[in-house]
Order: C-alpha cells, then sequence, then structure tokens
C-alpha cells in the first residue's frame, strides 16, 4: 500500500510511513451482559516519546501532508498483518474513513484487503470496517453502493460517534450498519443525567428498528457501567473495561468484571424539574365562528343568537386574532333603546377588547401559569383565543384553562414531584418492576409524618413544605443513590427501595433525626408543651404531639410478588401498621 506521495514526501509522517515506525494498539470491546471480550478496535500510535505518537497528532499531519488515503492504508496493513501474527480469535474493527472507503474501491483495493486477511489467517467475516468522517462524503447513494461490497466480501460495518453533531440518521437507515458506536457525550456521566439516559433509549428504540447493535463508547465508571448494563446497550467500550495495549487483551478490567457481575439494578436518573415543563396538548378548543374587522354589530349580533352558548367571539384579521368580544358585554349594549338604529350597521370593533388572552395549543405550563396569577384576569369573562402556530384555532373559557393547567401538572407530578423534585408515581413503579423482574432482594419502605395536618394547618403551607422538604434531605442522605431509590408519591408521602444490606439501620436514622430536626420547625411554646392544639378532621379542638416519622417495611419476595402494584398496597399496610403501633419503624 505503498503511494509515490509517501516516496516524496517530506513531512515527518511520510518519513514515518516510509520507515515503517507506525504500531497498532488494540482496545476490547466486551459485551456487557457477561463481561467476556467480544472484539477488539485496531488504533494506530507513533514512536512513544514523540510529538508523533498520539493519533489526533497523527491525523492532523496527514491532513496537513495531504496523505490521508495513503495513511489510513498504512494503518490497516499493518493492524491487520499484527494481528494475523497473533493468531487472536474474535472480531477486529478497523478504522476507515468513508472517502477512504470510495477510493478503496476505486482502486480496487478491497479485493486486497480480502486477500491480506485470507493469507494471515483471518477470516473476512471476523472484520469489521468502522466508518469515520461518514459527514464529509457527498453522495451517500455512492457510500450505500460501496457498503454493499463491503458485505459481499464477507466484512461488516459499524458507524463511529454517533451522536457526535456530524452524524446522520439518514446515512443510519440507508446503511443499516451492524454496529453503531454511541458517541461518549451521552455515555459519560449517564448515571447521573437523566436527558443522555432518555436519549439514549431513543437510540435503542432506532437500533430495533433497523437491526442493529449499539456500542456504548467512552465507559469510565462503574457507575455509568451498571445503567449501560441494565439498560440493555450489547456491547461497550472504553478504559474502565480496558485501555488500548499493544496486545489484545483476554479479559476486561477486574473492576469492570466486578460490576458486571453485581446484581444490584442500577437507580435510572430522572429528568429533572419535569413538573415545571411540557405544553398544554390537550387544551380544550371550542371551533366557534369569529368575525372581521368589518363585520357589524348586527352581524355580530345574529352570531349571537345563532349560538346560545358562544361565551365570547374572536375578531380575526384574514388568519390572525386581533380582539374579542364578550358576549354579555356587548349584548348588554346592544340591547338598549335605539343602539341598533344607530350603532347597528358599524364596525363590532367599537365594543372590542383589542387586547386578548392568546394562547398557542403549544404553550408551556409555566407560560399559562402565568395567566393564571396575572393581575388582569379579564380571561376569567372573556376566555381566551386558541392559535396553531399563529393562525384562529378557536375559543377556550377560563374555566377550561385552569383545568387544562392542572390536568397537565398532576401529570408531570407523577414523573417528578414538583416540590421535592424526587420521582413520582411512575419512576416508582417503573423501578419496582426492574427490581421484581431482576430476581434481586430489596426492601421496600413507605415513610409518612405522623401529626402532620395540624402543623400544617397551625403554621401554613410554607412551613409544611419546608418539613416534607427536610423529610426528603433525610431519605436522600440515607440511601446509596447507586443502589437504592428514593421516590415521593405526593403529600406527605415517600416510597424508599433499598438494595443496600444496611436499610434498617438507614431507615432508624432517618426516623432519629427527622424527629430531632422538625422540632426547630415549632415555635417556642410547642416545643414545650411537646406539640400543639389545634382542630382534628372533625373540627374538635385537641392537643396533638409534635410531628414524627413513621416507615412501614417490606423485605419483598419474589415468589410472592408479581408485579408493583401488589408491593406498593403491602408497603402501604405496613406504613398503617407502623403509625398505628407508633413504633417508628415496623417490618413486616
Amino acid at each position: 500500500m505503498s503511494s509515490l506521495e509517501v516516496r516524496k514526501g517530506r513531512g515527518p509522517l511520510a518519513s514515518l510511513l516510509r520507515r515503517q515506525l507506525l504500531h497498532p494498539v488494540y482496545q476490547p470491546i466486551a459485551l456487557l451482559e457477561d463481561g467476556s471480550i467480544y472484539a477488539h478496535e485496531a488504533l494506530i500510535r507513533g514512536p512513544e516519546g514523540t510529538a508523533m505518537h498520539t493519533p489526533d497528532t497523527l491525523l492532523h499531519a496527514a491532513e496537513l501532508e495531504d496523505l490521508n488515503f495513503p495513511f489510513e492504508s498504512h494503518c490497516v496493513l499493518v493492524a491487520m498483518t499484527r494481528w494475523g501474527g497473533l493468531r487472536e480469535a474474535g472480531r477486529l474493527f478497523l478504522n476507515i474513513s468513508a472517502d477512504a472507503l470510495l477510493k478503496a474501491l476505486k482502486y480496487c483495493e478491497l479485493d486486497g484487503l480480502v486477500a491480506l486477511a485470507n493469507q494471515l489467517g483471518i477470516s473476512p467475516r471476523m472484520l469489521v470496517l468502522e466508518i469515520t468522517e461518514y459527514e464529509r462524503v457527498a453522495d451517500m447513494d455512492e457510500l450505500a453502493l460501496a457498503v454493499q461490497e463491503v458485505r459481499a466480501a464477507g466484512m461488516a460495518l459499524a458507524l463511529d460517534d454517533f451522536g457526535d453533531g456530524r452524524s446522520s440518521l439518514r446515512l443510519w437507515s440507508q446503511l443499516k450498519p451492524e454496529f453503531v458506536k454511541i458517541d461518549k457525550y451521552f455515555t459519560k456521566g449517564i448515571s447521573q443525567h437523566g436527558d443522555k439516559l432518555k436519549t439514549i433509549q431513543a437510540l435503542q428504540q432506532i437500533a430495533a428498528i433497523f437491526g442493529t447493535a449499539l456500542i456504548a463508547e467512552g465507559i469510565e465508571t462503574e457507575d455509568d457501567l451498571r445503567v449501560l448494563h441494565d439498560l440493555g446497550i450489547p456491547y461497550g467500550q472504553g478504559y474502565l473495561l480496558g485501555r488500548p495495549a499493544q496486545l489484545p487483551r483476554a479479559q476486561i478490567e477486574p473492576k469492570a468484571r466486578v460490576t458486571l457481575r453485581d446484581r444490584t439494578v442500577a437507580v435510572f436518573p430522572e429528568m429533572r424539574r419535569t413538573a415545571s415543563a411540557g405544553s398544554i396538548s390537550r387544551l380544550a378548543v371550542i371551533k366557534a365562528p369569529h368575525v372581521t374587522l368589518t363585520t357589524t354589530n348586527d352581524e355580530l349580533a345574529r352570531v349571537f343568537y345563532e349560538h346560545p352558548k358562544l361565551h365570547s367571539v374572536a375578531v380575526v384579521d384574514a388568519t390572525r386574532p386581533v380582539a374579542i368580544i364578550n358576549r354579555f358585554g356587548f349584548m348588554n349594549e346592544y340591547s338598549k333603546l335605539y343602539y341598533r338604529e344607530i350603532w347597528g350597521h358599524k364596525s363590532c370593533m367599537m365594543n372590542a377588547n383589542a387586547e386578548p388572552r392568546v394562547i398557542e395549543r403549544n404553550h408551556s405550563v409555566d407560560d399559562l401559569v402565568g395567566i393564571l396569577t396575572s393581575e388582569d384576569q379579564r380571561y376569567l369573562v372573556d376566555g381566551f383565543i386558541v392559535t396553531q402556530n399563529g393562525r384562529y384555532e378557536g375559543m377556550g373559557t377560563g374555566e377550561q384553562l385552569v383545568r387544562s393547567v392542572t390536568e397537565t401538572r398532576i401529570e408531570a407530578a407523577r414523573h417528578a414531584n414538583p416540590l421535592t423534585f424526587l420521582p413520582g408515581n411512575i419512576p416508582i413503579s417503573q423501578h419496582i418492576e426492574r427490581l421484581l423482574a431482576s430476581g434481586v432482594g430489596f426492601v421496600a419502605c413507605y415513610a409518612d409524618l405522623n401529626n402532620f395536618k395540624p402543623f400544617n394547618d397551625q403554621y401554613g403551607y410554607w412551613r409544611g413544605d419546608e418539613m416534607i422538604r427536610l423529610l426528603a434531605a433525610l431519605c436522600q442522605a440515607h440511601c446509596d443513590p447507586r443502589r437504592d431509590f428514593v421516590g415521593h408519591v405526593g403529600g406527605d408521602d415517600f416510597i424508599l427501595l433499598y438494595q443496600s444490606d444496611n436499610w434498617q439501620t438507614q431507615c432508624e436514622a432517618i426516623i432519629a433525626e427527622f424527629g430531632h430536626q422538625a422540632k426547630a420547625l415549632f415555635d417556642d411554646s410547642a416545643r414545650q408543651a411537646g406539640g400543639i392544639q389545634a382542630e382534628d378532621r372533625h373540627g374538635v379542638p385537641r392537643f396533638f404531639p409534635l410531628t414524627t416519622l413513621s416507615i412501614g417495611a417490606v423485605v419483598v419476595d419474589h415468589q410472592e410478588f408479581t408485579n408493583a402494584e401488589q408491593v406498593a398496597s403491602v408497603a402501604a399496610r405496613a406504613k398503617h401498621d407502623a403509625k398505628t403501633s407508633d413504633k417508628g419503624l415496623h417490618i413486616r
């Protein structure tokens, strides 16, 4: 694979190529299900201790010296020659740019690659061409034809660094590679970032459609490896599994082996502040008629007569709403003596509110909450105008607006509690299902405050929220974030799902620390008296002791429980027993 450019080149890379001073290293690609070595990726290095040692420097020099194709060809040659000499089993991933692949086919060098593989005792079916820099290809159809030839020769295909900003979903669809490597941006820190987790879950759905196996790159921590394993990502690569080395590895790194053998179920990160995001997708819309700037008062009156339930009418200029006219206000004026004779043929704009509330169908919840709490409350009487992409869509009432915001908030709270931002009912159920499916042992704990309602009534919701946040903080402090799950059902109810062996000690610590720290939320007289005077649920005044915490715990037997609802139900009964027994912690 020598070339005239290499022989005549005067740059440092050309010199290295002529003197055969580049050498391959191999990084393992592991099967995450059991930690076995599935393949190795061949990487290139220059002489150690020199400026030309790193791959980035070599690639930059190839660009400067216009030696991209000769350099890539040489890398493939030395990687295969070394691999064949080692007589290693398993697949070998070879990096090649899309442009170099097209040139290789043009110069018939793909046949030479297959011949070399056979000569070295490497089955072409054990070779995977890892396509890089595919964003530079102008003709994707030409690349697709080249891939057909690669497969005809028995080799497989991988796309490198998918998701790095240069990737193309069209290319994935068109080439249908056997493997796609997920860019390390999405895998690094996935155990802490719910958005990255959701992105990889979306990539899994795409991979299932195209019949592609995903490889997670850049795995560097046990927590990230555990999450990727539990997500079902089939293959992984990164320093935690094994660094590039001159000899292939027989096993991944011990730390990674221990992590993959550990049956602990990973706690998936949640998308934070979900409850304050989203749009009003179910916003109720009345398909109401509208009027124009030239509509007369008489014509408007006929609209209201024909639609007796219509509370207001929008004034639309072409497709854009510009005003709103309230039915009651207009009909009150229209019914006055001589109004029709004097003003009947005049424009209805004289009765219009030129600053209507206009709401887009995809308005965010926060924007609509701002409308509900604004000083201008005319929407309660006039209603509001609904638009789609700025065009008139219909009308809505103040009651519908309040209902839509409330429903959206409730739905969001099922995913993340708006007060504590802890996972809500849906993530709680999903994690219980994952625990049950894994077969690992765990303990479900249901925490609830005693005498919280009289405290909240006495001191107000602000102090009540402070107490709930205190409990949330203590629950999180006494849970291992890598093993244990904390969820907020709502109000003063929390769910803790322990895989940690010291769960009982931690629960007892939560109860004790809450009892101590919660006293600071009461005033001096209440602390001295040991409680407060307040009305019970029947309106009868009586004495309530200071707020404390009860936890009901259930050691889950997988033979007894088959779904999350059963676990939650028994945990709730354990919580009830804890509250009635006044023991603090009750174990069923």
